[in-house]
């Protein structure tokens, strides 16, 4: 039997707070998706006063991140840098904007963080923030 590590409940709800509070600090508002593995949402909320599509948006970020093992923002540099379509992929949730981050532990990837509303710097910032919050470094 294979047996897959993944983010808890438990966990996906500590990083959205995290995350809601670094965005609180700013005086700014943002979507926050969690994600297992292999990109099933597990935890997602909006905050009052953000931006309707990055509901969408935070959720695809944490999705890409899970499924690709690997930042959103590096996957859209490469992408670019390769002239190799995201649509490539075939499958439309797989974004390249900055702000999703795999969840990764002993070398195991269990999850994906996505943030949305800011900046990519800052969504990608926050979303290593609230990880950290949970899992340290």
């Amino acid at each position: 039997m294979h047996q897959i590590q993944k983010v808890s409940a438990v966990e996906a709800k500590k990083m959205i707070l995290k995350a809601f509070e670094e965005a609180e600090k700013i005086s700014k508002h943002i979507a926050v998706a969690v994600t297992g593995p292999e990109g099933e949402l597990i935890a997602f909320l909006r905050m009052d006063g953000a931006n309707a599509a990055s509901a969408n948006i935070s959720q695809n970020k944490a999705y890409t991140a899970a499924r690709d093992r690997c930042s959103t923002k590096s996957l859209g540099k490469k992408a670019r840098e390769n002239q190799y379509p995201l649509g490539n992929w075939g499958d439309l949730r797989i974004t390249g904007f900055g702000g999703g981050l795999p969840i990764v532990q002993n070398g195991q990837v269990i999850g994906g963080i996505g943030v949305s509303g800011l900046s990519e710097e800052e969504d990608e910032r926050i979303g290593g923030e609230a990880i950290q919050s949970v899992y340290g470094k």
